[in-house]
């Protein structure tokens, strides 16, 4: 059987943790930061898991994460 290939593109955002869950970084931190509060912009920093219904799609294009 081939090799399968990476969505690089993906793999640069998820990281699998040790029980197997991806973890990502939460959106909206880049630009218009101005008008977010301190505590908005503070949550933003912490990373989360992604959700269950993307896992099964995500563990596909990331075969050897």
């Amino acid at each position: 059987m081939p090799k399968l290939k990476t969505n690089k593109a993906a793999a640069k955002r998820f990281t699998m943790t040790g029980t197997g869950k991806l973890k990502r970084m939460k959106t909206g931190k880049q630009h218009i930061l101005t008008k977010k509060s301190s505590k908005t912009k503070r949550d933003l920093r912490k990373a989360t898991m992604t959700d269950k219904t993307n896992e099964k799609n995500m563990k596909k294009i990331l075969p050897y994460l």
